[in-house]
């Protein structure tokens, strides 16, 4: 079985591909990833003599480089992803690029192809916010910042191809999910790089919003139950049963480096911040899945894995500082 994994240089993309080839002797795998800002050889490091992975850089955009990277594929996952809200309100244009275009080039290029499986990896964030209903797979899209529209966008387009193309797809609309090698844009490894400067924590608003933490190795084992036992043309909804609100993450990420809350400073919050994912997960686990980690001590094994890389964080951080510089100056 080959597996091609697009942005499997990226956060979740290199958890999965060593989940990969940690479960199978005789599994190979095809990474296939532009190296963007958010994406680096670096996470795959301790792979590099593995014969049973090949890297590809290329543009999930360019029709010709997708469609070389698919030979000899039986499965693709789908991870290739401009993944930042924060970015995509400040430009959607790569969002849209990558989340559309590029989700376009790929499924055209998988339309002929006979394949096992077609995982789309979506968001919850498809759903927009709701303070108590819980959404199901059938519950309308209602996508409330770019971000989330390029998403909802390449969920619906993948769903096209099952029905126009009866190509395999099954979509994953995953909760916030963390774990190592996440790059310091996002709320647990940016807070823990300023943390470690001793440098204050930019909270959005009263830090009140409600997010549900999924860890990424029990998001990795979802992806590959579905492809063993998902339904084709099906969502599933991927949660992690840890609803916090955001200031109960940022005080256990202080606790658990031993810093003041001091370095708590509330900001303005960003345009359109959406309270609250709730998700129903009835589906997916009417197929056996429960997540394993529980939160608390998923989360202070995440912190101390990035305080005990802060050199990781440090050389990550700096091919995106331009744009954080630029968001966060008066922050």
């Amino acid at each position: 079985m080959r597996t091609l994994v697009t942005g499997g240089a990226g956060f979740i993309g290199c958890n999965y591909v060593r989940q990969l080839l940690a479960n199978s002797d005789d599994h190979r795998v095809r990474v296939f990833d532009k190296l963007t800002y958010a994406g680096s050889r670096d996470n795959l490091a301790d792979l590099q003599h593995d014969t049973r992975l090949e890297f590809v850089q290329g543009d999930i955009c360019d029709a010709a480089a997708v469609a070389a990277a698919l030979e000899d594929v039986q499965t693709v996952v789908h991870f290739a992803a401009e993944t930042h809200v924060d970015r995509s309100i400040h430009s959607a244009e790569a969002a849209i690029r990558t989340n559309v275009e590029g989700t376009f080039r790929l499924l055209e290029a998988c339309r002929d192809r006979e394949l096992h499986r077609f995982i789309h990896v979506a968001t919850d964030e498809v759903y927009g916010s709701s303070a108590a209903t819980r959404f199901t797979e059938e519950s309308a899209l209602n996508p409330r910042n770019p971000y989330s529209a390029s998403k909802a966008g390449g969920d619906r387009l993948a769903y096209s191809y099952f029905v126009t193309y009866d190509l395999p797809v099954i979509i994953t609309r995953p909760t916030n999910t963390y774990g190592p090698y996440q790059y310091p844009e996002k709320l647990i490894p940016f807070f823990v790089l300023r943390a470690l400067r001793d440098e204050h924590l930019p909270v959005y608003g009263d830090g009140q919003q409600v997010r549900d933490w999924l860890h990424v190795a029990d998001h990795c084992r979802a992806v590959d139950l579905l492809i063993e036992r998902g339904t084709v043309g099906e969502a599933y909804n991927v949660v992690g049963g840890n609803e916090r609100q955001n200031m109960q993450v940022v005080r256990l990420i202080l606790d658990e480096l031993g810093k003041p809350e001091s370095l708590i400073k509330h900001v303005e919050d960003r345009p359109g911040h959406d309270i609250r994912y709730p998700l129903a997960d009835d589906k997916i686990k009417g197929l056996g899945w429960q997540p394993t980690i529980e939160w608390e001590q998923g989360l202070r094994e995440t912190i101390r894995w990035f305080a005990d890389h802060r050199d990781w964080l440090e050389r990550s951080l700096e091919r995106g500082r331009e744009f954080m510089e630029q968001w966060y100056r008066g922050r």
